[in-house]
C-alpha cells in the first residue's frame, strides 16, 4: 500500500516535497508522469524514460482495455510485466475518455456506453468495471471513475456531474483491489469554487489514498485554471498526495506546484516533440525552422539529457526535415527529460528554502523564447 511522508513546505507558497512509496520503489515529489497512454511512452523505450528519471509513468485504462486487451494483460501478469517497467504506473480510470469522447459515448447513473473509436463498437464501463481493468492492469495507483466535463456547459450540468463523481467514487471504493494497489478520488466541480469545495468534502469523507484535482485544462483560462487549482488544494488533507491531472506547460507546472500540487501528467511533452517542438530552459524552440540549419550547438545549453549531451540542433533540423523517425525519439528524450529536470529543480529548491526565487527565474528566463537565442 502507499505510504506518504510530507518531508518540506515552503514559507511563501504552498509548494511542498515530499515522498510517495508503493512496492515499486519511492517516487519524490513534486513528480512530473510521463504518459505512457497503451503501455508506451511514444517513441522511447523503458529504459530511457528511467534515465530521463521517470520513477512513475501514466497508462490509461480505456485504451488498454481496447488494446492488447484484458486477457493480454492477465497472461503477462499485469502492465508492469508486459512492457517490462519495474518502477510505478498510475492508471487513469477512463474517465478523461468521458469528456474526450463526448460524441462516442452516452453517461447514465450506472454508467458509460462508449462507441470504440478504433472501431465503432460499443461496449459498457462503469465504476465497478473501471477497477476490475485496472487491477487486471496492476497499477500501483488506481483512479476512480469520474466524469470530467467540458468547462462550456451550463452550471446546472456541473451540479449533476458532481453528484454523479461522488456516487461514482463511492461505488468504486467498495471494490477490493490487489494489496499493492492504492485508490485516489477525483474532484470535480468546473470553475464554481462552492462546487468544488462540496465536491472535495465529499470525496475526502469517503476516504482515499490520495486525491486528485480533475476536470480542468479543458478550455477554462489559465488564470482559472490557476484559482481553482489554488483554491481546492485548501479543501484537500495535507497528509495525503495531490494530484493535478492532465496539467500541462513547464509554467503551469511551476505555478501549480507553487499552490500545493505533488503530482502532474500532460502529453505536451511527447506531442510537441513529434511535431518538432521543444521545451528549453529558455522556452520553446521550433526544431524545423531554417535559422537552426547551420547550428552547431544542442537544444539547450544547460541541458545533461542524452540529445543534448550528442547532437547539433543543425543534426535535429535535418533529421526531423528528412522525416526520419530518429527526430522524434531525440525530440521526445529531450523534452521527457527538460520535465523531469524541472520538478527535480523544484523539489531541490523547496528543500533549500528558494522555491519562491527558483520559479520566478525559470519562468523569466522562459519567456525570452528558445527560438530568440
Amino acid at each position: 500500500m502507499l505510504s506518504f511522508n510530507l518531508k518540506y513546505e515552503d514559507r511563501e507558497t504552498k509548494a511542498r516535497s515530499a515522498t510517495l512509496k508503493t512496492t515499486h520503489g519511492v517516487v519524490e515529489t513534486p513528480i512530473f508522469m510521463p504518459v505512457g497512454t497503451v503501455g508506451s511512452v511514444k517513441t522511447m523505450t523503458p529504459h530511457e524514460v528511467e534515465e530521463c528519471g521517470a520513477s512513475i509513468i501514466l497508462g490509461n485504462t480505456y485504451h488498454l482495455y481496447l488494446r492488447p486487451g484484458i486477457e493480454v494483460l492477465k497472461k503477462f501478469g499485469g502492465l508492469h510485466n508486459f512492457m517490462s517497467w519495474n518502477k510505478n504506473i498510475l492508471t487513469d480510470s477512463g474517465g478523461f475518455q468521458v469528456f474526450s469522447l463526448s460524441e462516442l459515448r452516452d453517461i447514465s447513473e450506472e454508467g458509460v456506453y462508449f462507441k470504440s473509436h478504433l472501431d465503432g463498437k460499443r461496449f459498457f464501463m462503469s465504476p465497478e468495471m473501471s477497477m476490475d481493468i485496472q487491477r487486471c492492469i496492476g497499477s500501483d495507483i488506481v483512479m476512480a471513475f469520474d466524469e470530467c466535463v467540458s468547462c462550456d456547459l451550463e452550471r446546472s450540468y456541473f451540479e449533476k456531474s458532481v453528484n454523479l463523481t461522488t456516487s461514482w467514487a463511492k461505488r468504486c471504493k467498495g471494490v477490493a483491489l490487489d494489496s499493492h494497489q492504492s485508490l485516489f478520488g477525483i474532484i470535480q466541480g468546473g470553475i464554481h469554487k462552492d462546487l468544488r469545495k462540496r465536491s472535495a468534502g465529499e470525496i475526502t469523507d469517503i476516504g482515499f489514498d490520495g486525491y486528485a484535482i480533475g476536470g480542468l485544462s479543458v478550455g477554462e483560462t489559465t488564470a482559472q485554471m490557476y484559482e481553482i487549482t489554488d483554491y481546492t488544494t485548501d479543501y484537500l488533507p495535507k497528509n495525503a498526495p495531490r494530484y493535478l491531472m492532465g496539467v500541462g506547460t513547464p509554467e503551469d507546472i511551476l505555478n501549480c506546484i507553487g499552490n500545493g500540487i505533488d503530482m502532474f501528467d500532460c502529453v505536451m511533452p511527447t506531442r510537441n516533440a513529434r511535431n518538432g517542438m521543444l521545451f528549453t530552459s529558455r522556452g520553446k524552440l521550433h526544431i524545423k525552422r531554417k535559422q537552426w540549419e547551420f547550428s552547431d550547438t544542442p537544444i539547450d545549453s544547460e541541458c545533461q539529457c542524452y540529445t543534448c549531451r550528442n547532437f547539433s540542433k543543425g543534426y535535429l533540423r535535418h533529421l526531423y526535415k528528412s522525416g526520419e523517425i530518429l527526430a522524434l525519439r531525440l525530440n521526445t528524450i529531450h523534452n521527457i527529460n527538460f520535465y523531469l529536470s524541472l520538478v527535480k529543480g523544484a523539489r531541490n529548491a523547496i528543500k533549500k528554502g528558494c522555491f519562491t526565487t527558483f520559479k520566478k527565474e525559470m519562468t523569466e528566463k522562459m519567456t525570452i523564447g528558445g527560438d530568440n537565442v
